[in-house]
């Protein structure tokens, strides 16, 4: 609080903790005040007639008194009124903060000879100058430290400074204002929640000469703390127990998938399964993943690997002998079928690999995880299938091993992509023991577009419609785009009735920037400020330009950084996704001062070798290190990514069509405003912030059009409002992260599902 004297009145007004930056003498007449609300222009306050102040900072045992004189203050800060006071309304600073002067009766005596009040006046203002003189000194060897990267924890905040120096200092007469409880309590809420600085003193920065890339190092140790951290909160917390609720009917779920995040991952297909199968687990049911055991998966990733049974599966005329391996993988249990032979799933990559015929290596698998149901007596309530790969479960299902022992099991198929059919020809179909040419008719499994060609084709996607209990794709939009375009519409409005659309929802344990293990800074939605620690090491790391990291307030960051918006796109680089658009892009962020950077999976050498042709003309173009491209043909780094969602200001999802989309629901959990074309799950959810109908929702940025001029000026007005808006801007990042995208909402809804089609 600080109290002006004036005449016969006094007018007082509050400075926050958050205002106040830096206390310090300019000569011997006048005392600065420095606001981050005043973007560092000083108060100055000469000395002159006579008025008391106090200056409380958070969590200051007792004020620091002083006497000043009339005040001059920057017309910006305060309405004016005759000398020169504060007008006794509530004032605005140009960052929001308020200011309130109140008029107030004088409460200071005054002194019967002026001249002896003017002398005491000068002994305190010396004695507030030795005082502070010594903070400052303190204050300067706190910022020494910081620059040598010494832990923030390891070193007093300003705070705790003041509120040591100003018991060295004794209280003004008259100065009888003091903090409310709730006004302290109101402050220590206020320091806890906006102080936190990074730890910085274990970080190597990284730099793109490094031997080792950042994103290639040894997580697992990071990991391992993390599970356990997040363990011990579960069983420590009451609360956690009380929010998901488990159920009373309990079914047994068995996925039987080509990929599961981490360890097995191309697209959002591994995302989906580990994430249903995590959110099923915590209600209390029991969840099986059966996944072939590529050789490219790395086996230091699976807990409590044991080979649990061997066995054989008909392909081809023979019996193929099986290893089975049981491990646990995110908290699900995960079973790893391996031919002993290993003519399957063989080289470095999970899809394109160096065995012989992808989709003949998938229906070995499809019949192998039936074969092992039925020799061991396994009887789930519900087996889900996904994608093309498994298709031929439901076929196998229910042409031959229902007529067997397997009775219980239903089936649901997950469509997460309509554009692969998994087309088959009849002989490779008979090879996993079916009758192909059975399946050539419209009711069951013909490629229609095949008709009357020679040879006419088999679809497998097409099969597990018709033979399956239940069909969900991974979006109420997506269905609806689905039933309308496309050969195989007739197929599914044949059996709408049960055909539906269900959102997915994302992992919010496996991805939390909070605890996530590979992020150099942990950060939420309350504190932004590893946020932007995170995009730091992210530029050194790539190369790319950057500020200097401010070491001693957080609370200045975001002024003293460069608006420089960091647009990143994680995505496979296939006509689906837009490549067109995410060429243009990379040229226009460029234009417009932005840093673009690309993790990208290409399936076509031709497409990597155009990308990175675009990335040496914008590097000559511009003269500076403005992009990077990650293109790596089949790999999908995982701690990177995480790193680019925690980095980004904007991720870009330009896809031509998309049945869900994880990419835009992740970012907008690291605080990446996502910018989407309206079209299938990224229409369910991101609304734009400029649509008035839906102010309530609104969340980034969306544009409509295929062609470059819609994209273009969509990016212009995101990259207008974080360059020109970034109070909004900060606003808005923290509602997206907030935003419950979780997959508990879906998984109630596949639940809802198992449990209208399973046998009771």
């Amino acid at each position: 609080m600080a109290q002006i004297l004036q005449g016969r009145r006094s007018y007082s007004f509050r400075i926050s903790a958050e205002d106040l930056v830096n206390v310090h003498y300019k000569g011997a007449n006048h005392l600065n005040v420095g606001a981050a609300g005043l973007q560092g222009t000083p108060l100055m306050i000469s000395r002159g007639s006579v008025f008391a102040s106090e200056i409380m900072a958070v969590g200051a045992a007792a004020p620091i008194p002083c006497f000043f004189g009339t005040p001059t203050a920057p017309r910006h800060m305060f309405y004016e009124q005759s000398h020169n006071l504060c007008s006794p309304r509530a004032t605005r600073f140009k960052s929001g903060r308020r200011l309130a002067c109140t008029p107030r009766p004088i409460t200071y005596q005054a002194a019967s000879d002026s001249s002896e009040l003017q002398e005491s006046a000068d002994d305190q203002i010396a004695k507030l100058m030795a005082a502070n003189k010594s903070l400052l000194a303190r204050i300067a060897e706190l910022e020494s430290l910081l620059r040598t990267r010494i832990s923030m924890e390891d070193v007093p905040n300003v705070a705790s400074l003041v509120k040591q120096s100003s018991t060295e200092i004794q209280e003004l007469p008259g100065s009888e204002e003091s903090l409310s409880q709730e006004d302290i309590d109101g402050c220590k809420e206020s320091e806890a929640s906006h102080t936190t600085m990074p730890k910085t003193s274990s970080i190597q920065w990284p730099s793109p000469d490094n031997d080792v890339p950042f994103w290639k190092k040894d997580f697992s140790k990071k990991k391992a703390a993390s599970l356990e951290q997040s363990e011990l909160e579960e069983v420590g917390s009451s609360s956690s127990s009380s929010q998901v609720i488990a159920d009373d009917d309990i079914a047994y779920i068995i996925h039987v998938t080509a990929e599961m995040a981490p360890l097995a991952k191309v697209g959002g297909l591994g995302d989906v399964v580990t994430g249903l199968a995590r959110a099923c687990i915590g209600r209390g049911h029991k969840v099986e993943v059966m996944l072939p055991f590529y050789e490219a998966i790395a086996r230091d990733q699976i807990e409590d690997l044991v080979a649990v049974d061997s066995y054989s599966s008909y392909h081809r005329g023979e019996w193929v002998p099986i290893q089975l391996y049981h491990g646990n993988v995110s908290g699900v249990p995960v079973l790893f079928l391996e031919p002993k032979s290993n003519r399957f799933f063989k080289g470095t990559a999970i899809y394109g690999g160096s065995y012989d015929d992808e989709l003949e290596a998938y229906l070995f698998f499809s019949r192998a995880c039936l074969e092992w149901m039925q020799i061991t007596g396994c009887q789930p309530d519900i087996i889900h299938v996904h994608e093309w790969q498994t298709s031929a479960v439901a076929m196998l299902y229910w042409d031959m091993y229902h007529h067997l022992s397997l009775k219980r099991p239903r089936l649901v198929f997950t469509i997460h992509n309509i554009e692969h059919f998994g087309e088959c020809r009849v002989e490779q179909l008979d090879m996993c023991g079916l009758d192909g040419q059975s399946y050539r008719s419209i009711e069951k499994a013909i490629d229609e577009r095949t008709v009357g060609h020679n040879p006419e084709r088999l679809s497998l996607l097409k099969g597990a419609i018709v033979y399956s209990n239940a069909i969900t794709t991974v979006s109420p939009t997506y269905m609806n785009e689905t039933l309308c375009s496309g050969w195989i519409s007739a197929t599914l409005l044949k059996y709408r009735s049960k055909y539906s659309g269900v959102l997915n929802g994302i992992d919010t344990v496996m991805w939390d920037p909070a605890k996530d293990p590979y992020l150099p800074f942990n950060f939420d939605a309350k504190d932004l400020v590893g946020k932007q620690f995170c995009k730091h090491y992210i530029q050194r790391g790539l190369g790319l330009e950057f500020n200097q990291v401010p070491m001693l307030n957080p609370l200045t960051f975001s002024q003293n950084e460069k608006h420089t918006p960091l647009v990143v796109c994680i995505t496979r680089l296939v006509p689906q996704k837009g490549i067109h658009l995410i060429r243009h892009a990379i040229l226009r962020v460029a234009e417009l001062g932005g840093q673009f950077i690309l993790l990208g999976t290409s399936p076509n050498p031709s497409t990597q070798s155009e990308f990175q042709q675009l990335a040496n003309h914008v590097s000559v173009l511009f003269q500076v290190m403005l992009l990077k491209l990650l293109l790596h043909a089949h790999t999908y780094f995982e701690a990177l990514a995480h790193m680019l969602y925690a980095a980004a200001d904007i991720v870009l999802v330009p896809s031509i069509f998309e049945p869900c989309g994880l990419t835009q629901m992740i970012g907008m959990r690291y605080g990446a405003i996502p910018l989407v074309r309206r079209t299938g799950g990224l229409a369910d959810t991101v609304f734009d912030v400029d649509d008035q109908s839906k102010q309530d929702c609104a969340n980034g940025f969306v544009f409509d059009g295929l062609d470059e001029g819609s994209l273009s000026s969509t990016l212009e007005r995101a990259m207008s409002y974080y360059q020109q808006r970034p109070d909004w801007w900060l606003e808005l990042t923290s509602k997206a992260m907030e935003l419950d995208n979780s997959w508990d909402k879906s998984a109630g809804e596949y639940l809802s599902l198992y449990q209208s089609v399973r046998v009771r």
